[in-house]
């Protein structure tokens, strides 16, 4: 079932927490959701959820608008917040079947649904221990699993491994990818640029409340000023002349001279360095180092906005 942001806007006073936010997370597909702190990410997950509505626009959940607080489509919807939320001093089992009741699910059905969440998650060994005995990671594999007990075609999770461990998000990366392999829809914001590339079919990047770029990864990268870098390092340097004939030669982005040192952005390295290389030994130029370096998601990000996606 797919998720529809269509033109969300959202003001607290004089400030604008998200100005005309649109996507589309198809099913069978993890969608991130990225952007710096205060870039309107909570605020977009929170109208996604139904927790504040929009000054304008609207979410659709497989084509059926929200409106209201009751409105049956949200119970399509699951939601993992940042801040945990569980009955610390009951035991796991107990919170799950709390959540149960609160989706109405009771007797088989309810112990079922139980199972399956503590299985999914990892937890079924912890089940009849309590939450505050637990470490941060198993705490959010079980609000992970709270989360899931009601079956939502549509899971949306703000920063789920917060404060966790590697052992920990690596179970929930599995339980993820798990649960995409079911046709579940996710979207997953997060503040780690690795987590994103290995999860992630497609990326929206916001900034101030707006989207700045919505593709798969490997679009967002090929579409970067800076795809692909190589460095070579001359002496002597190479003059203006040869800096110009290796800026004009196809699929050279720009060339930067630093001392002996010349960098070439390129939109394919393996194309653009033997050319690279033949112009400048033409000129009599011997190559004494040559490295290279594909761009990630963090080199987009900082295109698109500017900043460090960790900057506060």
């Amino acid at each position: 079932m797919s998720l529809v942001a269509e033109d969300l806007h959202k003001r607290y006073g004089a400030i604008t927490a998200v100005a005309g936010v649109s996507f589309e997370a198809a099913p069978g597909a993890i969608l991130g959701l990225l952007g710096p702190n205060g870039a309107g990410k909570s605020t977009t997950i929170s109208m996604l959820a139904g927790l504040v509505r929009p000054d304008r626009g609207t979410v659709r959940i497989g084509g059926a608008a929200m409106s209201g607080d009751a409105d049956p489509v949200k119970r399509e919807l699951g939601l993992v917040p940042q801040e945990v939320a569980l009955i610390e001093d009951l035991p796991a089992r107990v919170n799950l079947e709390i959540f149960g009741a609160l989706y109405g699910l009771s007797g088989r059905v309810l112990r079922e649904r139980c199972d399956a969440a503590l299985e999914l998650t990892s937890l079924a060994e912890r089940a009849l221990d309590l939450p505050r005995e637990f470490s941060g990671g198993m705490k959010r594999r079980l609000n992970i699993a709270c989360a899931l007990l009601h079956r939502p075609a549509v899971l949306l999770l703000d920063e789920p491994t917060v404060g966790v461990d590697p052992q920990s998000r690596n179970a929930i990366f599995e339980t993820l990818e798990n649960l995409r392999a079911a046709g579940h829809t996710l979207v997953y914001t997060t503040h780690y640029m690795e987590e994103v590339e290995r999860l992630c079919d497609r990326v929206v990047i916001i900034d101030h409340g707006r989207v700045l770029a919505s593709d798969t990864i490997a679009r967002l990268i090929a579409a970067t000023p800076a795809a692909s870098r190589l460095t070579l390092e001359y002496d002597p340097p190479p003059d203006a002349a040869a800096c110009a004939a290796v800026a004009a030669l196809a699929g050279v982005r720009a060339v930067a001279l630093d001392a002996g040192t010349l960098t070439v952005t390129t939109a394919d390295i393996g194309a653009a360095a033997p050319r690279v290389l033949e112009l400048l030994a033409a000129r009599g130029l011997s190559c004494r180092r040559l490295a290279s370096e594909n761009a990630n998601l963090e080199d987009v990000f900082l295109a698109l906005t500017g900043r460090s996606l960790r900057d506060r």
